[in-house]
């Protein structure tokens, strides 16, 4: 509690700060020279008609060069950026350093997300204080710059970062949720307000349509079990809803309780996989003997069956199966899948050759952590067989 109202009272601190760009960029040295920065004449026009388009500024190319930027990935990710009269690549580069990015993560970041330079110092400063009322160190930002540099540079709109924290604390997340979301989804902060607040909308609703009676609780259930949810489309969310309710004919509450709890990343997935995995699932479990209520209890038990491609998914109940698992075997303990393809088999494998009975003592031993199964090993194999 305390470190949230640290965090707000940080914010009602940055909402009165006015946002102004730096005097210029700051030098840092890279190499053993830096490029005077030079503006190239434009080219001439090739056609009355056509608009002219500034050339690249190549005393800028120089510099990233130097810097060791890939400029054709640069180029390939935002053209526009390289043909700037004025940017702050060198002030970039020595913000970065003094937060403890080292050259290679600098230059790597603004090889993916040259947008980046053009950021002023006041800017930056502006942004990185109010990440680190989420973080406790630099060092974690670093790191997620150097993953998502999106995330930070994406917009020079701090005003909206602000809103976004507060309005992420009035849903109830704590200060350990806005750490996770920020390393796990960072660009739920640089999303626009509006956009988050029309997603936190539609699951507000959902759960009102599905009977739910504490639509805030319900929110703060779903961003905490999937961290995505914000920075995916209201229309994927919805058509996942309608897949799940059309084809596995759930009841309200049942289906109110697979999104709030561990289904919730169930509506990460594209509209067309979860079509695909589910008709693939249900031909599987039906050319096994199963029935359609097997498939919504699987679902509703093991939910992660649909995140799993469906080659994929064929290949694992086939390997259970050869090796003398009994699709019920499965349906009651379906963690088992889990596990790669190649993992099962060769488990499958030692305890064949130690005459392991798996009607007899169950598949619980295959759902466990390689150092407990050689555990298990070693003990079954120390024990006189029957």
């Amino acid at each position: 509690m305390a470190a949230v109202q640290g965090m707000r009272a940080l914010l009602r601190l940055h909402r009165s700060v006015a946002l102004q760009r730096s005097s210029g960029p700051i030098p840092v040295q890279f190499a053993s020279a830096v490029f005077p920065r030079r503006v190239c004449n434009d080219a001439p026009n090739s056609s009355e008609s056509k608009v002219p388009v500034n050339p690249e500024n190549e005393s800028l190319l120089e510099n990233l060069s130097l810097m060791g930027v890939d400029v054709k990935m640069a180029r390939q990710r935002q053209p526009g950026v390289l043909r700037k009269v004025f940017t702050n690549e060198q002030g970039v580069a020595e913000f970065l350093q003094g937060k403890g990015a080292s050259l290679k993560v600098i230059a790597s970041i603004i090889s993916r997300y040259p947008r980046a330079i053009t950021r002023s110092i006041d800017h930056l400063e502006q942004r990185w204080t109010l990440w680190r009322s989420i973080f406790k160190t630099d060092d974690e930002i670093v790191s997620i710059l150097a993953r998502s540099p999106e995330s930070f540079f994406r917009t020079s709109d701090n005003e909206n970062l602000v809103k976004n924290i507060h309005f992420l604390i009035s849903l109830g997340l704590n200060n350990k949720d806005l750490h996770r979301l920020l390393t796990t989804a960072p660009r739920t902060f640089s999303n626009s307000l509006e956009l988050n607040m029309q997603m936190v909308d539609l699951l507000e609703d959902i759960c009102a349509e599905l009977g739910g009676q504490n639509p805030k609780q319900f929110v703060k259930s779903v961003i905490s079990r999937n961290l995505y949810i914000l920075i995916r489309s209201t229309k994927r969310v919805k058509t996942n809803i309608s897949i799940l309710r059309g084809s596995l004919k759930l009841k309200d509450s049942e289906l109110l309780a697979l999104i709030e709890g561990h289904g919730a990343d169930i509506l990460d997935l594209s509209n067309e996989y979860l079509k695909k995995n589910l008709t693939n699932l249900q031909q599987k479990l039906a050319s096994l003997g199963c029935k359609n209520t097997d498939m919504k209890k699987l679902i509703i038990n093991y939910p992660m069956i649909l995140y799993i491609g469906s080659d994929t998914l064929n290949s694992k109940l086939d390997c259970l199966l050869k090796g003398g698992i009994t699709v019920q075997q499965i349906l009651e303990k379906p963690k088992v899948l889990d596990y790669s393809t190649q993992n099962i088999t060769e488990r499958l494998e030692e305890l064949h050759r130690l005459n392991y009975d798996f009607q007899k003592n169950g598949i619980n031993i295959l759902d466990s952590s390689r150092k407990r199964f050689s555990a298990k090993l070693e003990k079954l194999g120390a024990a006189p067989q029957y």
